[in-house]
């Protein structure tokens, strides 16, 4: 009888046009299998963990992880990558996610390697009738970094949730990219990205929503919100539709902008200096998007490291 790591590992992740997929298969050596069966609700979140210390410089890490969830299953699964320590390595992950028949899976990533790290990670998706794939992507780490998310909606009546948060200063370079295919009718999707970039940092979103021509009632929308806090900062944004069927409701949006002025003109009248300002502005504006996490541990850790990223404050904020 087939395996189940036979079954699906391969079987998600595209390696014939995606390279870095490919290498990754070439030298998968690490990573986790998670498997939920038919019926079952997981009863705690499951934390997949890759650190990588001075022991790790100059070293590749190809990560490859499972996540399987069957008939009307659910799981929550948090996938973190952090350092310990300012090593140079390169990270390459790939995540395969198959969500069955009514299954909900909730994916967080973390990413939050050395400031000298280089990082790609891909998350490929294929959903079934009535599910949902729920993800969040927090990335501040790496010099070089970029995350790939793809989710085939490849059954009938299931949905989408992907959004994230990256916030980068310095020299550093955030790319994340999306494909959302929707495959079949009366599915919906929800996105939403945001940036906050300093420094002379780079920021990149491209992020696609693709409708098949057998997909009417299609259900999608999709926006990437950009915060400059420098003059030296620079973002690159291209949110897609390409939609081949005639019966559907899709949005897509992008913007980019500096703090509001009037806002930190409120502010300063009412006593808050212009620093305190600032940083009270940056946190509002990416506690937006964290809000919409629903496993409150992990919320509460990304609101204290956004707060400890731009406000040099700990413990401040709201919490569940």
């Amino acid at each position: 009888e087939e395996s189940l790591v036979e079954a699906h590992l391969t079987k998600v992740a595209d390696d014939e046009a995606r390279s870095f997929t490919a290498l990754n298969t070439a030298f998968l050596r690490d990573g986790a299998v998670v498997h939920v069966g038919k019926e079952v609700e997981a009863p705690l979140p499951l934390h997949l963990l890759f650190v990588t210390d001075a022991a790790g410089a100059n070293n590749a890490a190809h990560v490859r992880n499972l996540i399987v969830a069957e008939r009307h299953a659910k799981v929550t699964v948090v996938e973190s990558y952090v350092a310990l320590g300012d090593a140079r390595y390169f990270t390459n992950a790939v995540t395969e996610v198959s969500v069955g028949d009514g299954a909900t899976v909730n994916h967080y990533k973390v990413q939050r390697e050395s400031r000298r790290a280089f990082h790609v990670g891909t998350a490929e998706v294929t959903q079934g009738r009535d599910s949902h794939y729920v993800s969040f992507s927090f990335a501040i780490g790496g010099a070089l970094s970029r995350t790939n998310v793809y989710t085939v909606l490849a059954g009938e009546g299931c949905g989408s949730t992907l959004n994230g948060l990256y916030m980068v200063d310095g020299e550093q370079h955030v790319d994340h990219q999306t494909r959302i295919e929707h495959a079949q009718p009366n599915c919906f999707s929800r996105e939403v990205y945001k940036r906050i970039l300093d420094g002379a940092s780079r920021g990149v979103f491209n992020g696609k929503v693709y409708v098949h021509p057998i997909a009417q009632k299609t259900d999608g929308k999709q926006s990437n919100n950009n915060l400059l806090l420098s003059d030296r900062a620079h973002v690159d944004t291209k949110p897609q539709l390409e939609i081949f069927a005639d019966d559907v409701k899709c949005t897509h949006g992008a913007t980019v902008g500096r703090l509001d002025e009037t806002a930190l003109f409120y502010m300063k009248s009412r006593g808050v200096d212009r620093e305190q300002a600032r940083r009270l502005l940056t946190y509002a504006f990416a506690a937006d998007v964290l809000e919409t996490i629903e496993l409150a541990e992990v919320r509460n850790e990304l609101e204290a490291l956004t707060l400890q990223r731009f406000t040099n404050e700990e413990g401040v904020g709201p919490r569940a």
